[in-house]
């Protein structure tokens, strides 16, 4: 058959990602520290882009009464399961990209249309929030900077500049030793250590690229071995506990005999150790209390990160009538405005095609980043509001009262879809009465019980934690018992998944334990 070529008029339906709906979904999965450094490239390269800080008293006035329905919504969560969830209606948020592409595309103007607001009317404040039983739809307008002045410094600014390892270990270099030969090794003695503060690599390789002794170099790291934090410039943990212990003048030769042979303190041999080290129970016991109270880390004592703590994006509080009120953060959400009168002010004086279409580009762009945000908090909202539903008996009973829980559990009562409430639960935190936590903390897989009930993966190993800590030191439980006891509680559970909890948990075997507190009752 010969090839011919011929025309075909073919009709086909595909998903289009464009730009504004490809940065609506990375809105979503973004933190709040990510969401607040996005928003500050858009005002650095968006002219018609301005942050909201309170000064225009016209904002402070509240949304419409049709903007709080779309920010705000009430129903029952009053711990009653069969409890109506949120509305979805009153947040029309797309359960799909599909929708959400047709939804916001009638709410854009094209590059020819005119501007929406003559005024800085199209304002994302960035606050909502909502109630429980009895509870009125409520918008909270709060500024994105807290409550007290701006000119304050922060907390990040009064903390102390923070000295790093080398600096610190620089400085009494300088104190310590005064040949520039010397000095020129200690410094490449610093360069070798790892994050723990010991040293890496051989020494005889790097006495050969200094070009000087292994002798002159194992003097200069003896100095420097007597440096603070004690134990740093080790070779091994055994060196480095040594180190302390001479600090501490306890290391003796039934002491040194226990660190070099730290593999049976790790098995819990002590019938071993106390042949080797020529003591008894009772001292070696002491010894081994001694161990323990050493830094196996010495470097993590001068550097390390500084702790930065969870700011949630949701808070959740009881309210008076035996509901709770979930609310948005408005500290973690940006406050941002359409500059609609500097729009109104340069198109005047616009003469080019290219320049009004570059202002009408901004013009778009700067309304959909409001409209996305909008729609960033309220789906964030409306999924916290369901979780708190949910996991109501949690709230109130604890973590043994968990209920299994799925995205597609949330996604098919607020109707959107999984992929969705995926991105808006991750890096997203809800200080609730019994802590903050992640949002995904709240799904946990569900373990089958014997009476046909779910019990959630989180309770059964909370219950697993329990049960070990309450075991004494002459009956420990095995998993296999473990397993019997959650099976008489009606969980049904396999043994390897209790030593997989267990082992989560960091939590060591039945042998493990019965050594430790055989240790532990010997010293009492």
């Amino acid at each position: 058959m010969a090839a011919t070529q011929r025309l075909e008029l073919r009709q086909r339906q595909s998903l289009v990602m464009t730009p504004q709906l490809q940065q609506a979904i990375k809105l979503l999965q973004l933190s709040n520290l990510e969401l607040a450094a996005e928003v500050d490239r858009e005002l650095e390269q968006n002219p018609l882009l301005d942050r909201d800080d309170g000064a225009n008293d016209s904002l402070l006035e509240g949304p419409s009464p049709d903007q709080q329905d779309d920010f705000a919504h009430a129903s029952d969560i009053g711990g009653d399961d069969s409890a109506a969830g949120p509305d979805s209606s009153d947040l029309d948020t797309p359960a799909d990209p599909d929708s959400l592409e047709r939804s916001t595309a009638e709410q854009l103007p094209s590059s020819s249309d005119e501007p929406l607001d003559t005024d800085y009317d199209n304002v994302y404040t960035g606050s909502a929030s909502w109630e429980g039983p009895s509870a009125e739809p409520a918008f909270a307008q709060r500024g994105g900077s807290g409550s007290g002045d701006e000119s304050d410094f922060s907390l990040e600014q009064r903390l102390a500049e923070s000295v790093t390892l080398r600096q610190h270990l620089t400085d009494q270099l300088h104190l310590e030793i005064f040949d520039p030969t010397d000095r020129a090794i200690g410094v490449c003695l610093i360069d070798q250590l790892d994050d723990s503060g010991y040293l890496s690599g051989d020494l005889d390789e790097l006495a050969a690229q200094l070009g000087c002794p292994p002798g002159r170099l194992e003097a200069v790291l003896a100095v420097m071995q007597g440096f603070e934090p004690t134990g740093i410039f080790a070779r091994s943990l055994a060196e480095c506990l040594a180190l302390q212990l001479k600090d501490r003048d306890r290391y003796d030769p039934a002491m040194q005999a226990l660190v070099e042979n730290l593999e049976l303190l790790a098995k819990g041999d002590h019938a071993k150790l106390r042949k080797i080290c020529g003591v008894d129970q009772e001292d070696l016991a002491d010894m081994i209390a001694e161990i323990k109270v050493l830094d196996p880390r010495p470097a993590l004592s001068i550097e390390g990160e500084t702790a930065q703590p969870v700011v949630p994006d949701v808070l959740m509080r009881p309210d008076r009538k035996g509901g709770w009120i979930v609310e948005l953060n408005s500290e973690t959400v940006p406050r941002v405005l359409v500059n609609s009168d500097y729009y109104a002010q340069i198109s005047g004086s616009v003469r080019s095609k290219k320049e009004r279409e570059y202002l009408n580009e901004r013009l778009q762009s700067a309304n959909w980043l409001v409209k996305a945000l909008h729609q960033r908090a309220t789906t964030i909202l409306k999924v916290a509001s369901e979780i708190v539903r949910q996991q109501d008996a949690f709230f109130r009973q604890g973590v043994e009262h968990m209920k299994p829980l799925t995205l597609r559990d949330i996604a098919t009562e607020i109707e959107m879809h999984e992929s969705t409430v995926s991105r808006v639960t991750s890096n997203k935190y809800m200080a609730t009465p019994r802590g903050t936590f992640e949002l995904k903390y709240f799904f946990t897989a569900a373990i089958a019980g014997s009476d046909g009930t779910a019990h959630s993966a989180e309770a059964v190993r909370h219950r697993i934690k329990l049960l070990i800590e309450g075991e004494s030191s002459k009956k420990i439980l095995s998993d296999d018992t473990i397993v019997e006891l959650l099976r008489k509680d009606g969980v049904d559970i396999a043994r390897r998944t209790v030593a997989k909890y267990r082992e989560a948990m960091r939590i060591p075997s039945s042998v493990q334990r019965r050594r430790e507190k055989a240790v532990l009752t010997d010293q009492a």
